[in-house]
This record gives C-alpha cells, sequence and structure tokens, in this order.
C-alpha cells in the first residue's frame, strides 16, 4: 500500500523531490508555493507519475501576518475573513483535483491558562487566544459551523478535509465533544503531527501525547512525521526520525507514536515533515525503512534505493 508522502514547502524543488520520493511513493503535500510555474512542474509532475496532491493551507504565499485560516477567531469579521479565503483557495487549487486540504485546528489556538507556552512559536498574538477568554461553549459553537461548512465544501470541490492538530486545548482531550463531532461528520478528519505532540507533552504537565493520539488515530487521515530533542532547549529541530534517535536521550519516541498507529489506524498516510538535509543518503533510507517496519512489522530489506532513478 502506498501510504508515504513528502512535502514541498515554497515552491516545488526539484532537486529535493529527485533525492527524498521514492517511486512507491504515494504523494506531495504542497505549501506556500512562491510562483504559478512551481504549481505548474508539481501539476506536471502528479500527471506524468499519478502522485497524489495534498494542500497544506495556504497552497500561494501571502504577506499575510497570519499563515492559517483564524475560522475560530473572536471577531466576526476575522472569522468571515478566513472563510472567504479558504473558499477563494479552494477555487484556486480544484484544477490540481487535490487529495486533501489540510487546515490547522483550532485556530486562533486555544491555550491552557496554566502552561508556559513560551516555546510555541507564533507569528503573532492573533494565532492564540487563552481558554479563561474562550468559553467551551464558543468553542463547541465555532466547531460545529466549521465541520458543517467544510462537509458542504468537500461534497461541491470533491477533497477530503484534513485538520492538523495546533496546540490542544482541554476542550479537546480532556471532553468528548470532538469525538462526537468527527463521528458525526465523518468526511472530516484529522492529522497527526508527531512533533507538535511531542512539544506539547513536554511542557505542558497535563498532556499525555499518546493518550490524545491513540483517542484520535481511527480519525486520522495523515500523520506529520518528524522529531526533534528537549534539552534544555529544543534542538535539532524537524530531525528526521531514526531508530538510534532514543527517548532516554530526549528525543521523541517515535516507535510508540507508530505503534499505536499501527494497532489503531494502519492506513492513515505517512508524510515526511522533516529536514531530509540533516542526514544522509543512507540514513536517508534507514528513516524510511524504519518507519516502514514499524507500521507492518515487517523488516524491509530491499528499502536500499536511494532516489527516482530506482
Amino acid at each position: 500500500m502506498k501510504q508515504f508522502m513528502i512535502g514541498q514547502y515554497g515552491g516545488f524543488d526539484r532537486k529535493k523531490y529527485t533525492r527524498d520520493f521514492r517511486a512507491d511513493f504515494y504523494g506531495i503535500e504542497a505549501c506556500l508555493f512562491a510562483t504559478t510555474q512551481d504549481a505548474i512542474d508539481l501539476i506536471r509532475e502528479a500527471r506524468q507519475t499519478g502522485l497524489a496532491i495534498g494542500i497544506h493551507y495556504p497552497f500561494y504565499a501571502s504577506p499575510s501576518s497570519s499563515r492559517d485560516a483564524l475560522f475560530m477567531s473572536p471577531d466576526q469579521t476575522v472569522r468571515e475573513h478566513a472563510f472567504y479565503s479558504i473558499q477563494q483557495e479552494l477555487e484556486v487549487v480544484k484544477a490540481m483535483q487535490p487529495d486533501y486540504v489540510l487546515f490547522h485546528y483550532p485556530k486562533p489556538v486555544i491555550l491552557d491558562d496554566r502552561v508556559n507556552w513560551n516555546a510555541w512559536r507564533f507569528a503573532d498574538h492573533s494565532e492564540y487566544i487563552l481558554e479563561s477568554e474562550f468559553s467551551f461553549d464558543d468553542f463547541v459553537d465555532r466547531s460545529e459551523g466549521l465541520f458543517q461548512w467544510l462537509t458542504e465544501k468537500s461534497n461541491q470541490y470533491d477533497f477530503i478535509p484534513v485538520l492538523e492538530f495546533d496546540a490542544l486545548t482541554t476542550y479537546i482531550y480532556d471532553n468528548d465533544f470532538l469525538e462526537n463531532l468527527l463521528a458525526r461528520y465523518p468526511k472530516i478528519k484529522l492529522c497527526l503531527d508527531t512533533g507538535r505532540l511531542f512539544l506539547q507533552e513536554s511542557i505542558d504537565p497535563n498532556f499525555d501525547a499518546g493518550k490524545v493520539m491513540r483517542t484520535f488515530a481511527k480519525y486520522a487521515y495523515i500523520m506529520h512525521l518528524w522529531t526533534f530533542q528537549m534539552k534544555d532547549t529544543i534542538q535539532h529541530l524537524r530531525h528526521p526520525v531514526l531508530p538510534e534517535l532514543r527517548q532516554t536521550d530526549g528525543w521523541a519516541p517515535i516507535e510508540e507514536y507508530l505503534n499505536i498507529i499501527r494497532e489503531e489506524n494502519q492506513y492513515v498516510k505517512i508524510m515526511f515533515e522533516h529536514n531530509s538535509q540533516l542526514v544522509s543518503d543512507k540514513q536517508l533510507d534507514q528513516c524510511y525503512a524504519w518507519v516502514k517496519e514499524l507500521l507492518t512489522g515487517v523488516a524491509d530489506n530491499d528499502e536500499k534505493n536511494s532516489g527516482l532513478s530506482n
């Protein structure tokens, strides 16, 4: 089964594509493309090879201070602009026939007042709001409206709406509301980001990344897979996952995460959201082989090809 993907952020990077992509991969996730020519190159490659295209909103870069659609904002004008912007994006990318379109959720991020969030990166204050300033009832109302709207757009444009967990509020992990909502709106799927989940567990004593992953894996369409080392500070950001990067040395427990995926939803797409330049060609092959082994339970001794030529 084809389930591995690579990312192309900022444009279609032919060199990265040649080095990172494999003939048995599923597709490419694209985001923040700078030029129309990059989009043309991506579409041409997809049509020639049959690879799938996933869109990480926004597809095209813009000068906006906030990259993400702030569809949960307390400000009605901001919310309306977010939905308008998404509608415009869907019109732009429909010619690509994307497999899915991904949005960060919730946005603005709703932050637990008890936690020190200094390690979390935000473009500006508009991207987050404290739980004490945003009620659970508002969260329920905005989420319901979002799920209904995205379901309608999914039917209209024929794509899978995917919501990537950003920093998670207690409204999600201490409540079954979202599980019930996902059951009622089955077209909406999730993205589980290993780096984000590990970071929140590292700074939030109330958060259990493994528990969250096990709860929501059944609703996931894709996993963003990468790691980093947490010591006194965050180190080796967006590092490819490798078996020698041990949890005891401060790295994310990737094996635990992927075992959960194998047990709960083995069909999840795996998008390697890492910086492959941090490792050698041999290590990149080892990364792919190890992940495949963890997901299938079978060692892949043939994963020695490096690049599209194989």
